[in-house]
């Protein structure tokens, strides 16, 4: 009865590491979860540089009387407007861990039966004392990365 315990633990090790969803996925699952927005200050603490210093300036921006903020729509769904149950529905995550810098892939719909509704969203995550935070997010749908992104707080005197 023992060789079936090794026996599952020795094909589990023979599956591929992209092909699992796993501690990197779930930090990024948490975002697609109950309409929570990357860059709300409640869930800095999940982010590292270069997106949380874009997060900072773009709280700066906005409250800044002639700042220009870089950031209008959901980063995590390349969107403003979604469909909750839809989102959900559709969700999937695959992973690519390696040593201390992951990257996972997450692929849904916004809406049913809609033209543009499909989104890929990619993820560099960072282990950091044992989690994974989010360093960076790109659309390969439209072909942006979040990183790249500038935002303006105005004078500062």
């Amino acid at each position: 009865m023992m060789k079936l315990p090794l026996l599952a633990l020795v094909l589990g090790s023979l599956v591929p590491a992209a092909a699992m969803a796993g501690p990197a996925s779930d930090a990024v699952k948490f975002f697609y979860t109950q309409g929570r927005f990357v860059g709300d200050p409640d869930y800095r603490d999940r982010l590292v540089e270069p997106v949380k210093k874009l997060f900072d300036q773009n709280d700066a921006a906005l409250a800044s009387a002639d700042g220009l903020p870089c950031i209008d729509a959901d980063p995590a769904l390349d969107a403003q407007d979604f469909d909750d149950a839809e989102l959900a529905r559709t969700l999937k995550l695959s992973e690519t861990v390696n040593g201390d810098q992951a990257e996972v892939t997450a692929t849904f719909d916004l809406f049913a039966d809609s033209e543009d509704a499909s989104r890929e969203m990619v993820w560099s995550l960072k282990n950091i004392d044992g989690r994974w935070k989010v360093a960076d997010i790109a659309s390969k749908t439209n072909g942006w990365r979040l990183s790249e992104l500038e935002c303006f707080a105005g004078e500062t005197e």
